[in-house]
């Protein structure tokens, strides 16, 4: 409620402690992010809200913002509710992205990828990032490391490796 107060109104959920607490607790965030007046993204109720990718507009700009994680902490959904967490799958995200590329004019994606401390970008985010640019997205913001990472851009993709603990 905090970082709504101070005007964060996008909340990525797709990271390795989404499964920490089980399908019980994957209910109760999806639960109380509901009530909340904000954009949320990575988990869903339904395989129909996950293959739904929405479109938003700020400022005249249209966008949309896409989350995955590779990182699960070895846990798995509980099976046939896949829909819950968005975990990186290449196909899926070429997918999800021709979806929606010619409907927006910016089109991000939230990666929850990395190795924790590293502040080197590992072998498996610079294949993503680059995977992600071949896909023609034009911003990949990644997360997990703990660190900031290196910020490039790969063609016209700018990429932020890794954020840091900007606010956790």
């Amino acid at each position: 409620d905090d970082l709504i107060d101070t005007g964060f109104d996008i909340f990525n959920l797709a990271n390795n402690h989404t499964l920490d607490m089980g399908e019980a607790g994957m209910l109760n965030s999806l639960s109380y992010w509901s009530t909340k007046n904000v954009i949320t993204i990575g988990m869903n109720s339904s395989f129909q809200e996950r293959d739904t990718i929405k479109t938003y507009e700020k400022n005249g700009i249209t966008y949309a913002i896409l989350s995955y994680t590779t990182v699960t902490n070895g846990l798995r959904v509980p099976t046939g509710k896949e829909y819950y967490l968005n975990t990186y799958d290449s196909e899926r995200v070429a997918n999800d992205i021709a979806k929606v590329r010619d409907k927006v004019d910016i089109v991000m994606v939230s990666m929850h990828y990395g190795t924790e401390y590293t502040h080197t970008p590992t072998l498996e985010q610079t294949e993503i990032a680059n995977y992600l640019a071949s896909l023609d997205v034009d911003i990949v913001i990644g997360h997990h490391p703990h660190v900031i990472q290196p910020i490039t851009y790969i063609d016209d993709t700018l990429v932020i490796y890794s954020l840091g603990n900007f606010l956790s």
